[in-house]
């Protein structure tokens, strides 16, 4: 891999994540906005898989991969990203209401909260390419974890929600820091008599950050089983976490419709878990097929969710 494409797809993710605060500046997102932007950085996402498409030869000279194949297994990589990911929305929502943040502050809590999320991701994936390099048969404990996750959200369904408040981020915080019991706008940081405290906006950011690297551990060695190029793991990784945020106000009130969407998830972890065990085989599943199995079950999920709520609430009034 040349170190022209990391250096390219580096000023690249700045400027992506530069524009995307501007957007947000005003610390108030309608729906209308959010929607418009999610639909920018998904076919953001498309564009840059036409660019790899025309310029995988030059961005990765050492590659054995094909233009066709390596551009089918960015967008696979990214949709699979992006339909995990979903997931974390029901976390994010869940923190906003435990720690009672401000509307205004969301926006800025989500964009420093998948930053830092960003940077943990990319010492996971260089890390997982490490392994899977030296040791061809880490993929298949890739595999096996895929297929416990899978098998334990399948059990797990609606779970009971958790309690944030004394989670491990908190902890860690509170331990080397004074938390303030209220916020102070955009401030991480306020000064008393007494000296420096952290604002309950640290804590927040803190455990986002964390909690996503949590899904991480599940997301990352399912993209692994797509492709093993760590840029496209990583580039896949930046857009899907790039519309995270624009899409979590376009479904901010609508999450808890999605009703079937943990069961999809369920099923694409193990299917993922599947294709790893067959990476090598004859019977080894093309990542087109990947692709067109993780659409049709995200597709299928939302419908099947939005169709029974529709109901449910038709019955209620």
């Amino acid at each position: 891999m040349s170190i022209f494409s990391y250096e390219g797809f580096a000023v690249l993710t700045v400027l992506m994540f530069a524009l995307d605060l501007y957007q947000t500046r005003g610390g108030k997102i309608s729906i209308k906005t959010a929607a418009l932007w999610s639909v920018f950085w998904v076919c953001l996402a498309f564009i840059f898989m036409g660019f790899i498409y025309l310029y995988w030869p030059q961005m990765a000279p050492e590659s054995t991969y094909t233009n066709k194949q390596a551009a089918t297994s960015f967008i696979t990589g990214y949709l699979l990203e992006k339909s995990l990911s979903v997931d974390n929305l029901f976390v994010f929502a869940l923190i906003f209401s435990q720690f009672t943040v401000p509307e205004r502050l969301r926006p800025r809590i989500l964009m420093l909260g998948i930053v830092g999320a960003l940077f943990l991701r990319a010492g996971l994936i260089g890390v997982g390419a490490k392994l899977l390099a030296d040791y061809h048969w880490i993929l298949y404990i890739f595999a096996v974890f895929l297929l416990y996750t899978g098998f334990k959200l399948w059990r797990e369904g609606e779970e009971e929600q958790e309690d944030f408040s004394n989670s491990a981020p908190v902890r860690i915080v509170k331990r080397f820091f004074r938390v303030a019991d209220d916020y102070h706008d955009h401030k991480m940081f306020v000064k008393d008599d007494k000296g420096w405290l952290a604002t309950p906006l640290l804590v927040v950011v803190a455990v986002i950050s964390l909690t996503d690297v949590m899904f991480a551990l599940d997301s990352i060695p399912a993209i692994f089983a797509v492709t093993q190029e760590a840029f496209l793991v990583f580039t896949a990784n930046v857009f899907a976490l790039l519309g995270l945020r624009s899409l979590y106000f376009v479904l901010e009130g609508m999450l808890t419709r999605f009703c079937y969407l943990r069961v999809a998830l369920a099923f694409i972890l193990s299917f993922i878990g599947i294709k790893m065990l067959l990476v090598g085989s004859p019977y080894a599943i093309p990542t087109l097929i990947s692709l067109c199995v993780i659409i049709l079950s995200i597709t299928i999920a939302i419908s099947a969710s939005l169709w029974k709520t529709r109901n449910i609430e038709t019955i209620e009034q």
